[in-house]
């Protein structure tokens, strides 16, 4: 089979893998322009162009997709199937008329639950339990279209968003493949997602990482995990801005909301229903990331600090 693919980010390099390494025929790649990053703001390709050109795959990084070239261009390319994980754009319905099988794409979240562009943090932020990967027929809408195959996973207690992207990651690889399998062997039955069920997973900034401690310990540890690596939950410690990369669920601890009920060996802190977490990984500004024993012993904190 002939396919185009479309994706961008790290998420999207496993399936790209996959599909180099089939029997199928990956004739070229769509991925996002180049961005300036870091402080310095050098000019950085995406993880999906570093795989393809390491593979010898043609790679192509239109601005948009709505002024004809591209549509033109993948005429002339002439793909079965195109497949999209996480590229970033919405794909318009010229292009998804092209190939013979539509447009396949690979999302990370039982659909219709967390459309949109962070469903793996979401899940962890949410507390959900359970969460998968789903293919869908693209349509024109955001994630809107026919499901094809769900693979579901459990999500750890303490796991941490980044530790589940890079488990759905790979599970995503293995559907996308099955799926496609499937599709030539006309074995899929395409089912509608059901709109009113359907959640929005909202796209992350910082704005969301100060911690709020007046809320459960559950939704704390929740917030915390779920903002793991980016963009990491923060909160002040005697007014100097503190990073928070891991947390636990404590005890009963009966005290104000925020209050720090142990600084020896760890961090543990109450929150809004009288329970704790303890924090097992902190950051202080211009400093390493480091545990929290280590972190103690050169960051003083006194019990019964108030943390905001």
């Amino acid at each position: 089979m002939r396919i185009v693919f479309m994706g961008t980010p790290d998420f999207a390099v496993d399936c790209l893998e996959a599909l180099f390494n089939s029997t199928h025929d990956v004739v070229a790649v769509f991925s996002q322009p180049d961005k300036p990053q870091g402080r310095k703001q050098i000019m950085t390709p995406p993880e999906v162009k570093v795989c393809a050109e390491k593979y010898g795959i043609p790679v192509y990084q239109p601005a948009t997709l709505k002024d004809g070239a591209s549509t033109r261009l993948l005429k002339e390319l002439n793909p079965d199937l195109i497949v999209v994980v996480a590229y970033g754009k919405l794909i318009p319905q010229e292009i998804l008329d092209i190939p013979q099988y539509g447009c396949v794409n690979v999302h990370g979240s039982i659909l219709p639950k967390l459309r949109g562009a962070a469903p793996i943090q979401w899940a962890v932020i949410n507390g959900e339990k359970v969460t998968g990967v789903t293919t869908m027929q693209l349509d024109a809408g955001l994630d809107t279209g026919d499901i094809l195959l769900v693979k579901e996973t459990e999500i750890g207690e303490n796991e941490t968003s980044g530790e589940l992207f890079d488990r759905l990651k790979v599970l995503g690889a293995e559907v996308l493949l099955e799926t496609i399998d499937a599709m030539l062997k006309g074995e899929l039955n395409p089912v509608k997602q059901d709109d009113s069920k359907a959640t929005y997973a909202s796209m992350l900034n910082k704005s969301i990482s100060p911690v709020d401690w007046s809320k459960s310990a559950l939704e704390v540890h929740n917030h915390i995990r779920g903002l793991e690596p980016w963009p990491v939950a923060t909160t002040e410690i005697n007014g100097k801005p503190v990073k928070l990369f891991g947390s636990r669920m404590g005890n009963a601890c009966g005290k104000a909301a925020g209050e720090v009920v142990n600084a020896e060996k760890q961090l543990e802190v109450c929150c809004g229903d009288g329970k704790s977490v303890v924090i097992t990984q902190l950051q202080a500004q211009g400093k390493n990331k480091l545990s929290s024993a280590d972190f103690l012993r050169g960051f003083k904190i006194e019990k019964g600090t108030i943390l905001k």
